[in-house]
């Protein structure tokens, strides 16, 4: 997969493994950088000057419209959608969990988000000589972990999706790249316990980056690997976080 000279459109790109990926990407393309809060892409931009920001809520249909009109009208040779943006609640299930409204929310920006961004911005990626979805799902598609039950549920939802959107894509010029981090030192997940077994969001995106480039599809990180391999599978569906930390 060529990595230069691409216009390429990032979700939470912001903060955390977008950031970075953002970062490595923007020395030889043209990263458009897309978040909700004004202040967090301002931010961004003051490190990364190159980089084009547009503020958009990705729940939000409006928003997603406004979004697909700015990116077909300016930047119609996009080439590259990264799905990163996520959501996620920490809680255990219960009687008195309202599993279902965090459940819902956390779908709203990690699975049915990124399937609309897609079949929006697929005309437009079909079109390209060479493109790609990269979506991010997680190593708790693999394996749940028992703090953030439904944020795992959306996970593997989104995982099934890429796998089932790649085949579909298999004769097209449109490549469907899955990215599976392990925990991950960011923002997102720095209140979270265990956070401080996090790997480093520079890392991911290295190894995001040099998989990317040789085509690798499934692109599993750190812990990801072991979980996707079969490895302590049964105990990481009783406790996989004690196990991400002893591999980590």
């Amino acid at each position: 997969m060529k990595t230069t000279g691409k216009t390429i459109l990032i979700t939470g790109g912001n903060s955390g493994i977008g950031f970075e990926i953002a970062r490595l990407l923007s020395v030889d393309n043209k990263v458009i950088i897309v978040g909700r809060s004004k202040q967090k892409l301002n931010a961004a931009q003051e490190q990364l000057p190159d980089a084009i920001i547009i503020q958009a809520d990705i729940t939000n249909g409006d928003d997603v419209n406004r979004l697909v009109d700015e990116i077909n009208s300016t930047y119609n040779n996009l080439s590259v959608l990264i799905n990163n943006a996520g959501f996620a609640y920490e809680y255990s299930i219960g009687e008195q969990a309202d599993a279902r409204t965090k459940a819902i929310a956390e779908f709203e920006t990690n699975y049915f988000s990124p399937i609309r961004l897609i079949e929006k911005l697929l005309p437009l990626l079909k079109k390209q000589p060479e493109s790609a979805i990269v979506n991010v799902t997680s190593a708790v598609a693999l394996t749940p972990w028992i703090a953030v039950p439904t944020y795992s549920n959306s996970k593997a939802a989104l995982r099934s999706y890429t796998q089932v959107l790649r085949h579909e894509l298999k004769n097209t010029s449109v490549k469907v790249f899955e990215l599976l981090p392990p925990l991950v030192d960011t923002p997102f997940t720095k209140n979270l316990a265990g956070a401080e077994y996090g790997m480093p969001a520079p890392e991911v995106a290295e190894v995001f980056l040099k998989a990317f480039n040789e085509n690798q599809l499934e692109i599993p990180v750190g812990t990801a690997v072991n979980l996707r391999n079969g490895f302590f599978a049964e105990e990481g569906i009783i406790n996989a976080f004690n196990i991400m930390n002893r591999l980590a």
